[in-house]
């Protein structure tokens, strides 16, 4: 018993012995935006195997969003970085000791649930053939939107709001939670926000949503019958296409 016990511990290190440590980057950048790091939470990374879809590493990255005119305003000749030593990453170290195809997958935001994308590809793995640098970079499409007004299943007299305007509100960042302002990088103009309003499951009315402060959008409606109200608001960039949504319902009762 005591030779075998020897002899499997024998061939694991022969194993391990023969695996080859290789260097992974990974790095979940915004579409038309910058890099997903520690002040968002960070995106989730998992690197699995292909064939037998087993977990080769799995992380968050961490780290800043990165230099914004390095990525956003420098042209970017061929081999060029885009990212520097803070730049958020996950940086995996893998042992295998043959090629390996595998697939990298990102969920991002990781911790606003209501705007998760999960972005993926797949790529070689070679032994002792790191990839560092930039890495590999996976685009997450979209926009971050929270609406702030009205709450989750709030109910609502509709004595408080007859006669007035019931306002709406949104904070909207883009995915790696850069800010959104009047003529900024990322310019509150050149996106159009919306409200789509069904009371009882049927269209009622469209809000247009203007920026009010940074990230911060509003609207007001008129609201004179109760019933049950679901609320999508949506962000839409024409020239990038980025898309985003959120959708909240409430109740405005007699």
């Amino acid at each position: 018993m005591k030779k075998k016990l020897v002899l499997i511990a024998f061939i694991l290190c022969s194993l391990n012995a023969m695996a080859t440590e290789t260097k992974l980057i990974v790095r979940a950048k915004a579409k038309d935006a910058k890099f997903i790091g520690s002040s968002l939470g960070g995106a989730h990374v998992i690197i699995r195997n292909k064939v037998n879809h087993q977990i080769l590493a799995e992380g968050k990255t961490s780290g800043s969003t990165g230099n914004t005119d390095l990525i956003m305003k420098v042209p970017r000749k061929r081999g060029a970085l885009i990212s520097d030593d803070q730049t958020a990453k996950f940086l995996a170290t893998i042992d295998i000791d043959e090629p390996t195809f595998v697939t990298i997958e990102v969920i991002s935001p990781f911790n606003n649930k209501q705007a998760q994308i999960k972005a993926s590809t797949e790529l070689w793995l070679i032994p002792g053939k790191d990839i560092l640098g930039d890495g590999v970079v996976v685009e997450i499409p979209g926009f971050i939107i929270d609406i702030l007004k009205p709450r989750t299943h709030h109910y609502i007299s509709l004595e408080s709001v007859l006669g007035k305007p019931f306002k709406i509100k949104a904070n909207i960042v883009m995915m790696c939670g850069c800010v959104i302002n009047k003529n900024g990088t990322w310019n509150s103009d050149e996106m159009e926000v919306k409200g789509i309003l069904k009371r009882n499951g049927e269209q009622y009315k469209e809000i247009t949503m203007s920026l009010t402060s940074v990230n911060l959008f509003e609207g007001e409606i008129d609201i004179n019958t109760p019933g049950n109200y679901e609320l999508t608001i949506y962000a839409y960039n024409r020239n990038s296409g980025n898309t985003g949504v959120d959708k909240v319902n409430y109740i405005i009762y007699k």
